[in-house]
């Protein structure tokens, strides 16, 4: 399965280099000498790929109660995109710098910091700083309390989708609290998030039915666990899902996708069901969602909107439930799905793909 990624992702960029789409330049900076610089990627004009820029910077230095982590590993994903188009709601002032996530190694600290984290390996999750994104970068400083502590038996690229687990163990846990369901719907199985609700389902004993675009992207859902597989191109997802449950339909469905698919959803649900409506790539809920409603009443139908920036003033929740999810990491009980893996220099790449909705598992920057 890597190996077929991998071919993907190298045909693609081969296309681009036939094509002749601009690798980045790193933008011209003023080379003091004697300074230690550091490599990060700035948004000075929303955009396309092109609008990201490799600036070289002077290496940060840790302020009273901050650290320093020098990075090993950057993670890619949607909520990058939003921020380089200008379109995140939680848009940080410009030129600013992407990123939701990087593990690495604690290497200074500032004052009132115990010198012994030096040498600690950590995860950051932009989620615990007070601006999102900033993670594009080969050092980064944050409060001291910021990051997480990674066991040894976590590797820096595993860590990265610490934060997808997160967001699955809400959309599975806390939308609709106390209600365990037996079937879930997962719309874009092959992606991140997708693919830590898979494991986190079945974990808890759900049968998981994915929604895919394509063969390939059908293997890497299955291999990450899901019960059943519905190629959307090629199946009807409400028909297909009646047929795979014995006329029941599912409790639960996730959709990130939006548009028609989240109609496809709720005519999935069995009664008393729930369709959630996150990230909606495709665009948020139309009002005819609600007409839609209004023919499945006998259904007794919910339909919930969620965002993780609910989380955004509850940090013992968020922060409780990310080491408890290291921990079941650390038990070998979850475990990272396939990643992608290319140097910073190749922002621009990387985010082509996520445009071209190619992504199977995590895009991976390394410094």
């Amino acid at each position: 399965m890597k190996r077929r990624i991998a071919g993907e992702i190298d045909r693609y960029l081969a296309v681009a280099r036939d094509k002749n789409i601009p690798r980045l330049q790193t933008a011209p900076t003023l080379r003091l000498q004697g300074t230690v610089t550091v490599k990060i990627v700035q948004i000075f004009q929303p955009g396309g790929p092109e609008a990201l820029v490799i600036s070289n910077v002077p290496e940060p230095t840790p302020g009273p109660g901050q650290v320093r982590v020098a990075a090993r590993a950057i993670g890619v994903g949607r909520p990058d995109v939003l921020m380089r188009n200008g379109t995140y709601k939680w848009m940080p002032p410009l030129p600013a710098t992407p990123g939701g996530e990087m593990a690495g190694v604690i290497d200074a600290v500032g004052e009132g910091v115990a010198p012994g984290l030096v040498g600690r390996r950590v995860l950051v999750s932009a989620r615990e700083l007070v601006q999102r994104g900033g993670c594009y970068a080969e050092a980064i400083c944050v409060p001291a309390d910021a990051p997480f502590e990674l066991p040894a038996s976590i590797s820096f690229e595993a860590a990265l989708s610490l934060p997808n687990f997160l967001m699955a163990d809400a959309l599975l846990n806390r939308c609709n609290p106390g209600v365990r369901a037996r079937r879930v719907l997962l719309t874009g199985a092959a992606g991140g998030v997708a693919s830590a609700v898979i494991q986190l389902a079945r974990l808890q004993g759900s049968e998981v039915i994915g929604v895919v675009s394509s063969a390939q992207k059908a293997a890497f859902a299955t291999a990450m666990g899901a019960t059943h597989v519905i190629d959307r191109l090629r199946d009807a997802i409400p028909e297909r899902v009646m047929a795979l449950t014995g006329g029941e339909g599912v409790d639960l469905a996730l959709d990130h996708i939006g548009a028609g698919i989240l109609v496809d959803c709720l005519h999935a649900l069995a009664p008393f069901g729930m369709a959630v409506s996150y990230n909606i790539v495709g665009g948020p809920p139309q009002p005819e969602i609600f007409g839609e409603l209004r023919k499945l009443v006998g259904r007794s139908l919910a339909l919930r909107c969620f965002s993780i920036h609910s989380f955004d003033h509850d940090r013992a929740t968020r922060r409780e439930a990310t080491e408890r999810l290291i921990g079941l990491m650390a038990a070998g009980r979850i475990a990272p799905p396939a990643a992608t893996r290319m140097p910073l220099d190749a922002v621009r790449d990387a985010h082509r793909i996520l445009d071209a909705g190619e992504t199977m598992g995590k895009i991976i920057l390394t410094p």
